[in-house]
């Protein structure tokens, strides 16, 4: 397939509320309201500490040449996060200690990678987020090859990404989708993280979890409704 490179400015902004009030949200409360963008688990934060929110740039390499993923990280700014596809390749690193100081010095926010990186001891001291599923010594090369894409549909840790989805990060793994998907379920999210606290208060109070949630009571409607109805 012939090279398909599409303008930044095609991309939509983060809408600067929504991207305050996810950084407040523990990212797991979201799974609680959602099924679909939670990438592969095996997807991990292999360098930096904070907590990803940003936008994706996305990028679609062929598994040996990052020439495009060069050209990529001179165009990202403040708050985005590059997103490789790789084709599948799990051995070839496009992304080591020179690709991510160039996105270090763009601004960018992290970068993922649906394969591997190198020099990640490097990337470490970088401290940007970077999720990779390993590491390898076996490099990209600039070959030229034309193919690929750069802000165009990809797949990263089995979920579909489109340049403007929105890229939450932390300790735990990922979850990529689209801004209004988020903000749907952002209110309730935030409301459980309110109660919390006063929750496990309770449960060190001597409460049941189950009694709690509502658990217990379910499982014993449900034992009701199974149990044998005698005959008069």
């Amino acid at each position: 397939m012939p090279l398909d490179i599409r303008n930044m400015s095609e991309l939509p902004p983060i809408e600067s509320q929504l991207a305050r009030r996810l950084t407040e949200v523990d990212f797991a409360t979201l799974g609680h309201y959602l099924e679909d963008g939670f990438c592969d688990p095996r997807l991990q934060r292999v360098a930096g500490s904070a907590r990803l929110v940003g936008r994706a740039v996305t990028v679609r390499i062929t598994p040996t040449d990052s020439t495009l993923l060069h050209h990529a990280a001179g165009l990202v700014g403040p708050g985005d996060v590059v997103v490789v596809d790789c084709g599948g390749d799990r051995r070839h690193a496009p992304l080591g200690e020179v690709v991510v100081n160039a996105l270090v010095a763009r601004g960018a926010a992290g970068a993922v990678v649906d394969g591997v990186c190198t020099d990640v001891d490097a990337l470490r001291a970088l401290g940007l987020p970077v999720y990779a599923y390993g590491t390898s010594l076996l490099t990209t090369k600039l070959h030229g090859i034309p193919d690929g894409g750069l802000n165009v549909p990809v797949s990263c840790g089995g979920v579909p990404v489109r340049a403007g989805d929105l890229v939450l990060g932390d300790a735990n793994g990922l979850l990529i989708a689209p801004a209004a998907r988020l903000a749907a379920v952002l209110d309730e999210a935030l409301a459980d993280d309110a109660e919390e606290p006063s929750i496990v208060a309770e449960l060190y109070a001597g409460s049941p979890l189950g009694t709690l949630t509502g658990a217990t009571a379910t499982v014993q409607k449900l034992l009701s409704a199974a149990a044998p109805t005698e005959n008069p």
